[in-house]
């Protein structure tokens, strides 16, 4: 099986603390990423969420925090219900002058079923390249 890992970086001209909250307060998180109803940077802290497929699918994602270092690295688990697979997402926050580069990494995607479009390498490596490279980037400009 080929190991399949989306890898996206970019960088930011404001500080960790402000992309660190971005990606930890889950009021900030609803205008740039998904809207969940409780979320903690604590290692352990289940939490879950839905999203869309290409074609309007419902899909609930499980995820479970397994690290979570201040303004740093933010890591959890990523899996959907009732469908197999798991998967790992870990955020990356380094200070490089006055930017911070935000180094996203999430592996396991070969672990999903491969027959769905939805759970294509390319659809995981779109959907967060759109994400960090637009919305995160427009919500850190404007708030």
């Amino acid at each position: 099986m080929e190991l399949k890992t989306v890898v996206t970086e970019e960088s930011y001209n404001v500080s960790p603390g402000k992309i660190w909250e971005a990606l930890t307060d889950k009021d900030k998180m609803k205008k740039w990423y998904f809207d969940l109803n409780e979320f903690k940077a604590e290692k352990g802290f289940e939490f879950s969420f839905a999203g869309k497929g290409h074609k309007g699918e419902n899909y609930i994602h499980l995820c479970k925090v397994t690290e979570a270092d201040v303004n740093k690295k933010l890591q959890y688990s990523w899996e959907y219900e009732n469908f197999p697979g798991k998967s790992l997402v870990t955020f990356e926050l380094t200070e490089e002058g006055s930017e911070t580069r935000l180094k996203l990494t999430h592996s396991g995607l070969e672990t999903f079923p491969q027959d769905n479009p939805d759970f294509a390498y390319e659809s995981f490596k779109g959907g967060w390249t759109e994400l960090l490279t637009k919305y995160l980037k427009e919500y850190l400009q404007n708030n």
